[in-house]
């Protein structure tokens, strides 16, 4: 299992500013280790966030292309202190994690 996903949210006024800091190795396939063996692919493909488990913030589909430990920014509008809002990540190997914060 990887690291907490660091999720930060700020309310201001209507909207909402999230930020999230996602650990993961993102490894492409193309690269190769320090004996010359490829790294095997190992990239997060979908990533999503909902408000109180019913509202759908954020919807991806993504590719080996993202670097390493990616970071997301969005903004949204209706978020009020003590929403709950939760994103969750699932890579290529079927790995995945999810993680939750309170709005405040």
């Amino acid at each position: 299992m990887s690291a907490p996903t660091r999720i930060r949210a700020v309310i201001s006024g209507d909207k909402t500013d999230v930020r999230v800091l996602m650990a993961h190795p993102m490894e492409s396939g193309l690269r190769k280790d320090a004996a010359g063996k490829s790294i095997p692919p190992r990239f997060i493909t979908e990533i999503g966030a909902t408000l109180n488990g019913s509202r759908t913030l954020l919807s991806a589909r993504c590719s080996a292309a993202m670097s390493q430990d990616p970071f997301l920014a969005f903004r949204f509008s209706g978020g009020k202190p003590g929403d709950k809002l939760a994103l969750s990540w699932k890579d290529n190997t079927g790995d995945s994690r999810s993680d939750e914060i309170v709005l405040a």
